[in-house]
């Protein structure tokens, strides 16, 4: 086993895709299609606002594109818990997985912050 990558383009690309898959496998219920939905635009918005942090013409401008990603990752926390409880316990452990991935994702960017001030 390799270790773990931490390219955190690459890292909020695969978290963006396992989101998508995720959902691929939830039930086509009304709720799970709104908050999928939900979960997919603050899923991606994660990475595209890291990217576009990375190409910042002014360390203003990158803070807060660092901030947005922040404040997505929390997003997609919030949605993963509303899919959590409202779905069955076979999804919880991916789920849960997800919720994890999405917290060390929000703490790599609150780290960053720290240190760009």
């Amino acid at each position: 086993m390799e270790p773990k990558k931490y390219d955190l383009e690459e890292r909020t690309l695969q978290f963006a895709i396992d989101c998508r898959l995720f959902l691929k496998k939830l039930p086509k219920t009304i709720s799970n299609l709104e908050d999928g939905k939900q979960l997919i635009r603050s899923s991606g918005s994660v990475g595209a606002n890291y990217i576009e942090a990375n190409e910042a013409l002014s360390k203003k401008d990158f803070v807060y594109r660092i901030k947005i990603s922040r404040k997505e990752s929390k997003e997609s926390t919030y949605w993963l818990k509303i899919i959590k409880a409202t779905n069955d316990t076979e999804f919880q452990k991916e789920n849960m997985m997800l919720i994890q991935e999405s917290d060390e994702i929000k703490k790599i960017f609150s780290s960053i912050i720290e240190k760009s001030k």
